[in-house]
């Protein structure tokens, strides 16, 4: 599967090993609201980046509104916001940061249980197999592999 890749029970593909990767404990990476499962924030999204309910509708407006949209493409959005107010985001995206290196850890843990060797999993991240497995061993469920 190329593309889009949502969230949510990657079964038995090729080369068996299937896990669930879920969406709870997870946050939108748009507006920082946690949601997920056994709340009332439903959450949608794939790799890595999750988004609300609310979220999706305030970008949907957004982009049907051809002055607003224009408003929005023309600056940044954090010129218009004070200091405190950028030092009132940046727990957010902090959070939405570690939310993407989770899911980064069970995507290897995926392949892992795929029975992707190290090497295979460091060449497509440019980097030696020591170097993934440095990355993502120690703090992944496959405590036992070597490189």
């Amino acid at each position: 599967m190329t593309g889009r890749v949502a969230s949510g029970h990657l079964g038995d593909g090729e080369g068996g090993g299937g896990m669930a990767i879920t969406r709870e404990g997870r946050i939108c990476s748009f507006c920082g609201t946690a949601g997920g499962p056994g709340t009332e924030v439903p959450l949608i999204g794939g790799l890595g980046a999750q988004i609300c309910q609310g979220c999706v509708d305030d970008f949907h407006a957004l982009v049907h509104d051809e002055a607003r949209a224009a408003e929005a493409r023309g600056s940044m959005p954090w010129d218009r916001m004070s200091d405190a107010e950028v030092l009132a985001v940046l727990p957010q995206i902090m959070a939405s940061a570690d939310q993407n290196v989770a899911f980064a850890h069970e995507w290897v843990d995926l392949l892992r249980a795929r029975r992707v060797s190290w090497a295979e999993i460091g060449r497509v991240l440019g980097v030696s197999r020591q170097a993934a497995w440095e990355r993502f061993a120690k703090k992944s469920g496959d405590k036992s592999a070597t490189a």
